[in-house]
């Protein structure tokens, strides 16, 4: 049986990400740049040619319209799961980064009431994460998440893996081997800077 593998991807940018704002699950839209991001994926994962077996994706606008795309370009079936919303930021969500320093200091992460905690995002993503398992054995699925939840994912995954910034659009993708979850591909976007490497050629 074939290794059960999943390509984690953020969604697409928003006017909110442009603004420097929190969304959790305070319910955004992609802007007109982030639909044209989730287009250049769905593009290079036709082009990669590795075969994709569907797309789950959280219920949040975003990232329902960036996992549209993709599925619609690939052909393939499209799940959405409320256990792949972003974690929820409670009284911070809709603010700016200065707004958030001047409420609550630079400790604001810790100090913002009736915020998702780590610990129920990872909980919520690994009961998803055994279910897929169980589901799908031996098959490879995209999962269009939100950043903050992603890198709780990734991290907890993998915990060699740099707990770096993770980019709209990017392409994560892990499999599953006897020693644990191994990483493919980490914070990719190379989809994205196509368009210069050909306007350069």
């Amino acid at each position: 049986m074939k290794a059960t593998r999943i390509g984690w991807i953020r969604h697409g940018i928003t006017a909110w990400n442009r603004l420097g704002k929190i969304q959790g699950v305070t319910d955004i839209p992609l802007s007109p740049e982030g639909i044209d991001q989730a287009r250049k994926l769905a593009d290079r994962l036709l082009r990669d040619g590795e075969e994709w077996n569907g797309v789950y994706c959280s219920d949040l606008t975003r990232a329902y319209q960036t996992a549209e795309i993709i599925a619609n370009r690939l052909g393939i079936p499209l799940r959405p799961e409320p256990r792949l919303r972003e974690r929820s930021f409670g009284a911070a969500e809709g603010t700016t980064e200065a707004e958030r320093l001047a409420r609550w200091g630079t400790d604001w992460r810790r100090l913002v009431p009736d915020q998702e905690t780590d610990e129920q995002v990872r909980a919520r993503g690994h009961e998803f994460v055994k279910d897929l398992m169980l589901r799908h054995p031996g098959e490879a699925w995209l999962v269009v998440t939100h950043g903050s939840f992603l890198a709780r994912m990734l991290q907890s995954m993998c915990r060699d893996l740099k707990d770096s910034h993770l980019s709209n659009v990017s392409l994560s993708i892990l499999e599953r081997r006897e020693q644990g979850w191994v990483p493919l591909l980490h914070n990719c976007t190379a989809h994205l800077d196509l368009d210069r490497v050909e306007a350069a050629e």
